[in-house]
């Protein structure tokens, strides 16, 4: 490990935790596929999980500590609180490699009725995480992409300017985006105050970005949510990712439901959700995800 993340993992550890830290090694985790992960272990037996990466997307790791640590806050579903940052403009430790480090949590083997307790759980979370804007304090990224977050009292403009449209303009400047997926696209988007309308419950604190790979079970056999891309919204625009890749088998929508049920006309509104996902995958991995996109609009056509 370059020396000077090592010295600015010890001090974000001890200025957050009040405790010295001195790292006495650390091993390289697989499955990144934007930044490097580590575990890091410290003199005294305690480990923590940093992220680091040279050239970073502007704000990233900012960007997620702030996810984390709103989620977290809930202590309703486990989510690995961020200590701290370094290596952006601007932070206590700029020098060194940009880096986040954040709580361990170690896996387990999934408990009985492990989606049943998660589902359930994770209505709880959004129960429980009401507020009267939707968007975030900060921008942030799904995946690789950024994900302006302009709070805004309007959900159907919010997702018109914010997610639909960000995504559409995204996929046209890329190349990806044919003079059929605008003429639908655009037909949606005029059609949006019909087709998901204003809810009539506050916004939710959203995970943003569910999907199999971003969830694991903790030592105690139970959900823990990693990688967010948060913002507060309707929640069933969380819902929607977790129906998309698989990853989630229906005792997690029966346990969401059972525990707070979602209002009447959610199935047609979680297919304008998934969209939104679809839409990002396209601009992520190119055309294999085109014919998703374009079956969507064209069942709103």
């Amino acid at each position: 490990m370059e020396q000077g993340l090592g010295h600015a993992i010890e001090h974000i550890i001890t200025s957050s935790t009040g405790r010295q830290a001195v790292l006495r090694g650390s091993r390289v985790m697989g499955g990144g596929c934007i930044n490097e992960a580590r575990v890091v272990v410290l003199e005294d037996g305690r480990r923590y999980f940093v992220k680091s990466n040279p050239r970073p997307l502007p704000g990233m790791f900012p960007a997620e500590a702030e996810s984390l640590n709103a989620m977290a806050a809930t202590e309703i579903i486990r989510v690995p609180r961020a200590l701290g940052t370094g290596g952006e403009p601007g932070s206590e430790y700029p020098d060194c490699i940009p880096c986040i480090v954040m709580e361990y949590i170690g896996q387990g083997k999934r408990g009985p009725d492990f989606f049943s307790n998660f589902g359930s759980r994770f209505a709880e979370y959004h129960r429980a995480t009401r507020y009267d804007r939707f968007g975030f304090r900060n921008d942030n990224y799904i995946g690789s992409t950024p994900q302006p977050n302009n709070l805004s009292q309007d959900w159907v403009e919010f997702w018109r300017q914010y997610r639909l449209g960000f995504q559409l303009e995204l996929a046209r400047r890329n190349g990806l985006g044919d003079r059929s997926m605008t003429r639908l696209g655009e037909r949606l988007m005029n059609r949006l105050s019909e087709l998901i309308g204003e809810p009539a419950e506050s916004a939710c604190l959203l995970h943003g970005d569910l999907w199999g790979g971003n969830y694991l079970a903790g030592e105690d056999g139970e959900a823990v949510l990693i990688d967010p891309a948060a913002y507060y919204g309707r929640r069933e625009a969380d819902l929607a990712m977790t129906m998309l890749f698989g990853g989630f088998d229906d005792e997690f929508h029966r346990g969401y439901r059972e525990t707070w049920p979602l209002e009447d006309g959610y199935q047609e509104r979680l297919e304008v959700y998934k969209l939104y996902h679809l839409l990002n995958h396209l601009n992520l991995f190119g055309l294999s995800y085109y014919a998703g996109c374009m079956s969507i609009l064209r069942k709103f056509e």
